[in-house]
């Protein structure tokens, strides 16, 4: 096995363990991370009926301009912000974060700080 091999095992290991333990449902849908070396997404998902309630990435409309001076940690928290405020449109104002199998530390702690920021509660 390859190295980068080895590394996506022990991602997958992670993932499984941290989502056993977490499932979303309509009272508190899940708040889903996943990061590339590029970009960063998150969507909110209600796990009772396989739907995705809400979506946003560095990719988004709304931000891919802004972002292209930015940080990437800077610009995984305003896709924390717009998540936030997409949801609090839809009467959303707590989740389960689902941190994927990645550390919560640099852009996945950002983007979760820009959630709590705009009023988002896990």
């Amino acid at each position: 096995m390859g190295q980068t091999n080895l590394k996506k095992v022990a991602w997958i290991k992670r993932k499984k363990r941290v989502r056993k333990n977490i499932f979303g449902e309509a009272a508190r849908p899940r708040l889903s991370v996943f990061k590339s070396s590029r970009h960063i997404y998150a969507q909110i998902i209600d796990d009772r009926r396989g739907k995705t309630l809400v979506a946003a990435s560095t990719l988004s409309k709304e931000i891919r301009e802004k972002i292209s001076s930015m940080k990437k940690t800077e610009a995984a928290r305003e896709v924390g912000a717009i998540l936030a405020v997409k949801a609090k449109e839809l009467g959303i104002s707590q989740v389960a974060f689902d941190r994927n199998g990645f550390l919560f530390h640099g852009r996945v702690k950002e983007l979760a700080e820009g959630c709590r920021e705009k009023g988002l509660d896990f």
